[in-house]
């Protein structure tokens, strides 16, 4: 059952999070969870390798086919700083977690911040016609905005969001197509900074190898499947995508926030 649960989920999350650039970690962290099979730590490594195999995937073969539409511009300079962003917030975490005598209380902790994240990104984007975006060209003021991203994925354990795709849009004047190709970058180095701090520092969490690699597996499925429906999704469709999703996501937070806090 465990098994079934965690690749159905994986599967489901990467095929809507590459189509709406969310990365899949933010639907695989909270539902999981949500189901109570595992420890939290646990949960957000196999989370994070997860997304960084998708994020991986799905950008790589972008490039490969010569589809990818980053923005040279602005993408590399955001993804560095979401990298080194990816340690501090796995930091802040380990620090967070610390803090309260039930490790997984912080699961409650993470809920709270990815329910508040996600809905003001949800009124954004619901009301983002009548907003003017930006052309962020501050070199700072762009590595500042990569640094809380990144930070904010890696502390919520899920690389990314669709927080990621809505400052994109509004700093950088991004369609949501072309933003959440430049998310998934943003997410891969992100998380795998993050990851990559867990396996050298903080120690890997126990787990089943065979659950971790079906996981992987089915991301990279979910990533080909939902790369494919992107590409048929026009502007509207996408944005009407990536509202849906974030609806999911906060229902399943704001049960995550009864179950870890209540």
């Amino acid at each position: 059952m465990l098994y079934l649960i965690c690749c159905a989920v994986t599967c489901f999350a990467c095929i809507l999070g590459t189509i709406c650039g969310m990365g899949g970690g933010i639907i695989i962290k909270p539902a999981l969870d949500a189901a109570g099979l595992m420890p939290v730590e646990t949960i957000t490594f196999l989370s994070g390798c997860t997304v960084i195999s998708m994020s991986c995937w799905s950008v790589g073969k972008t490039l490969w086919k010569r589809e990818s539409v980053l923005d040279l511009k602005n993408t590399p300079l955001l993804a560095v700083a979401a990298a080194l962003g990816g340690l501090l917030g796995k930091q802040l975490y380990t620090l967070a977690a610390g803090l309260f005598a039930q490790r997984d209380t912080a699961g409650g902790v993470q809920a709270c911040l990815l329910f508040a994240a996600t809905l003001a990104t949800l009124v954004y984007t619901l009301r983002k016609d009548r907003l003017r975006s930006k052309q962020i060209g501050s070199l700072t003021a762009g590595f500042c905005i990569g640094l809380f991203l990144g930070m904010l994925g890696a502390f919520l354990g899920i690389g990314g969001g669709p927080f990621n795709v809505a400052a994109l849009t509004y700093f950088f004047s991004m369609p949501t197509k072309k933003a959440t190709q430049n998310s998934l970058l943003i997410v891969l180095l992100s998380q795998g900074a993050s990851t990559l701090k867990t396996v050298l520092f903080d120690g890997i969490p126990a787990f089943d190898p065979g659950l971790l690699a079906g996981m992987i597996l089915l991301g990279i499925v979910g990533s080909e499947l939902g790369r494919r429906i992107n590409r048929r999704l026009n502007e509207r469709q996408a944005t009407r995508c990536l509202e849906g999703c974030m609806v999911l996501i906060l229902c399943i937070n704001m049960y995550n926030i009864v179950k870890y806090l209540c």
